[in-house]
């Protein structure tokens, strides 16, 4: 049984609690599917507001059991926002912006090289199990157990290694942090 017919057959009947309950209901639902499938905000708004007319126009004839409400209102609002995104204007090619470039700079490029050598340097002068910890987990994405299994020590111990090479990480790029 779906209960919005129930709300749907009572507002037919002139019960407006029912229509605000149904509203309460559905309308964030269908606000939310106009959103994304507009990405306009005003527009999203208008059609949720359509959506909610059509229902309410059609609530004394609703034949309960054919379909459910809050079905049969998502493929209104869904038909009214692919309405409006077939009536928006489209642009020539040649009066389309031109699409951003999304490669890095080079101010970005010789920060990040920068970075990149600051953390290689940091790593270097760490302890080799530290490091190697380290690598095992930030770079190479392994859990604390597998670490623990390729490096030949306790789970423990692998928490102690990162800890410590976290550390000692934070003290050697303190500096590079203003830099960069």
């Amino acid at each position: 049984m779906d209960p919005d017919a129930g709300l749907l057959a009572a507002y037919a009947a002139g019960d407006p609690l029912a229509a605000r309950t149904l509203t309460a209901r559905l309308g964030p639902r269908v606000l939310a599917l106009a959103r994304r499938m507009l990405a306009d905000e005003a527009e999203a708004e208008d059609v949720t507001q359509e959506a909610m007319m059509r229902l309410w126009k059609i609530a004394p004839d609703w034949r309960t059991g054919e379909a459910k409400v809050s079905t049969w209102l998502h493929r209104v609002a869904a038909n009214l926002c692919l309405d409006r995104l077939r009536r928006r204007p489209t642009l020539p090619l040649d009066a389309a912006p031109e699409a951003p470039d999304p490669t890095p700079g080079a101010f970005e490029t010789l920060a990040e090289a920068d970075r990149a050598a600051a953390l290689s340097a940091a790593l270097d002068a760490l302890p080799d199990r530290q490091r190697a910890a380290i690598a095992l987990r930030h770079f190479e994405g392994l859990a604390n157990p597998a670490i623990a299994e390729a490096l030949g020590v306790s789970v423990e111990a692998v928490e102690s290694l990162l800890a410590r090479g976290r550390r000692a990480l934070a003290v050697a790029l303190a500096p590079h942090r203003a830099e960069t």
